[in-house]
């Protein structure tokens, strides 16, 4: 687990600044579409973001269909076959779509050089666990067979997300090597929730940060696994709390965690389990960061040095 820092430094001032100015924390009992309302209010500039090639898809595969997936194309002059990494946006498997995440979309094309896959899986409560896992592994093995169609390579494809897509990433991994292939080179952990251990000691450190504290956190599994009694993370399904799966043999990760956020210690957690099992797994913690800090890298220049980390990573290990 990760050390609390000996001096902790404060919140990021500029971040601060935007979060003072939009409350995106709720509670169960607001319901999902008051949080999905909140979540789409942080829209970026549209002069900030830069100008790709896009196109909207819907793809399926074994049974699941009309899964919606929208394509990115990096910025790159070149013939050949580029890397893909595959996308899974977060909030925390009931907010969030194709829209709130385009920004971060793009900045993995970019950043990355690679083709992105942005997956828009169906989200709980609608669609509890594990139908949301159903459609990202669904649109993973699509990815896998016709990434040669969209330009890419089909020896070269990763996965990322944040949060909840972190989640989701990690699983995918474990799935992909189980079921033999898609082959991955990579997997990119934003702030991810792997291990379902609440007992951690960043839940009670950051019990009330900005954007995901304890009641948000209970919202989620509320909606996510109702009834579900999540006191023993031991006995929890790989599905959900990847950290109880069998970690070797997996690609390369790089997790990305937040001093200032309840999921800090599980991340940490994730990356030594990964490193004992005899993954490469490479964990940095950002100091003056909140959950969430890769949706504030347009207009936070910290959060864009700390989103920039992952994605040269990233970038190394598609390229390399």
């Amino acid at each position: 687990m990760t050390e609390p820092t000996i001096t902790r430094p404060g919140i990021d001032p500029i971040l601060q600044m935007l979060l003072d100015s939009f409350p995106l924390t709720f509670t169960a009992a607001d319901g999902v579409e008051v949080a999905r309302e909140r979540l789409r209010q942080l829209k970026a500039p549209p002069e900030m973001l830069p100008d790709l090639r896009i196109e909207e898809h819907t793809v399926g595969y074994d049974g699941l269909t009309d899964i919606p997936v929208r394509v990115y194309w990096p910025p790159v002059a070149t013939a050949d076959p580029v890397p893909v990494v595959v996308y899974y946006h977060g909030g925390g498997w009931s907010l969030g779509d194709l829209d709130t995440h385009d920004p971060v979309a793009r900045a993995h094309a970019v950043g990355a050089e690679a083709i992105v896959v942005s997956v828009d899986y169906r989200l709980a409560p609608e669609h509890p666990h594990p139908a949301g896992v159903e459609d990202c592994w669904a649109a993973l093995r699509w990815v896998g067979e016709h990434a040669s169609e969209l330009g890419g390579d089909p020896n070269r494809i990763a996965v990322a997300g944040d949060s909840a897509g972190g989640n989701i990433s990690a699983i995918m991994a474990q799935l992909a090597r189980d079921h033999g292939g898609p082959a991955l080179a990579f997997q990119l952990l934003w702030y991810p929730s792997c291990m379902g251990d609440l007992s951690l000691p960043s839940f009670t450190e950051n019990a009330t940060a900005p954007i995901l504290d304890l009641d948000v956190i209970g919202a989620f599994l509320t909606w996510y696994v109702p009834g579900l009694d999540i006191s023993d993370h031991t006995v929890l399904p790989s599905t959900l709390a990847p950290g109880n799966g069998d970690l070797a043999d997996l690609p390369p990760a790089f997790i990305g965690t937040a001093e200032h956020d309840p999921l800090r210690d599980d991340g940490a957690r994730y990356a030594e389990l990964l490193t004992a099992a005899g993954v490469i797994a490479e964990l940095y913690n950002e100091p003056t960061m909140v959950h969430g800090y890769v949706n504030f890298g347009l207009v936070v220049p910290a959060a864009a040095d700390a989103t920039n980390r992952g994605l040269a990573a990233l970038k190394k290990a598609l390229h390399s």
